[in-house]
């Protein structure tokens, strides 16, 4: 049996080509997933390396493909060692980056960009999600923290475990157009686009175009290097080779 560990639109795509096939299991962290994977074989639920190496003896997993977001890391690394532990192959997607130079202020991590936004002034529009609010909220001051969220019950949660005011939650389902950023960034009049590298797949180009039109400041949070697959094709055929 193959294990091919969603959370991308690459997921969707490669669900879509081997729909003839019946011998893999799809896993997605949230249930939002359920939404966009056309999958009967999709298991939803969170696993940590304990969890991922009982999937596997219990699934007969011979094969594991790793489409997870490029900053699940903790997934990835997971998945890498439950794969070695087992002795079976393990394959990594990974998305390119997008070349930033001159395109704004590029942070290396999460830690980096928080220590950024101690020093700003002004209003911020988030579009990294609702994983790391918590984070960004001790860090707010008397700025205004605005943040674009996916519109699924768990996101909506964090919000409100935070205490974000309903003004300041976008929830609507990406990625957009830099017509439909340039639009929104502009209605929030906004000073800052806090974005992650997501690649050309996840919409980040648009928001940097959209952000340059309007003189708003992208603050880009990096990501590390990765070894893998960068072709999709070849994702597929590896898939169907087994």
């Amino acid at each position: 049996m193959i294990w091919i560990i969603g959370g991308t639109a690459e997921t969707r795509e490669i669900i879509d080509r081997i729909k003839d096939m019946d011998n893999y299991i799809v896993t997605s962290a949230t249930d939002s997933e359920k939404e966009f994977i056309p999958c009967p074989n999709l298991v939803v639920g969170r696993m940590d390396y304990v969890s991922m190496t009982d999937f596997i003896d219990e699934n007969h997993i011979s094969l594991i493909v790793d489409l997870s977001h490029p900053y699940a890391a903790e997934v990835t690394e997971n998945a890498k060692r439950a794969a070695q532990s087992r002795s079976i192959k393990y394959v990594r997607y990974v998305r390119s980056k997008v070349e930033f130079e001159g395109m704004g202020t590029y942070l290396r991590g999460y830690e980096e960009c928080l220590d950024f936004l101690k020093g700003i002034k002004g209003t911020v529009f988030f579009t990294t999600g609702s994983k790391n609010i918590g984070d960004f909220e001790k860090v707010r001051n008397k700025n205004r923290f605005i943040y674009r969220i996916l519109p699924a019950p768990e996101s909506i949660e964090e919000c409100r475990k935070h205490e974000i005011r309903m003004k300041d939650i976008v929830a609507v389902l990406g990625p957009f157009s830099k017509k439909f950023n340039k639009a929104m960034f502009a209605e929030y009049d906004v000073d800052y686009v806090v974005m992650k590298d997501s690649g050309r797949e996840g919409g980040t180009i648009e928001k940097i175009q959209a952000c340059g039109e309007l003189g708003i400041i992208p603050i880009i949070i990096g990501r590390r290097d990765e070894e893998g697959i960068y072709d999709i094709d070849e994702i597929e055929n590896i898939i169907r080779m087994v």
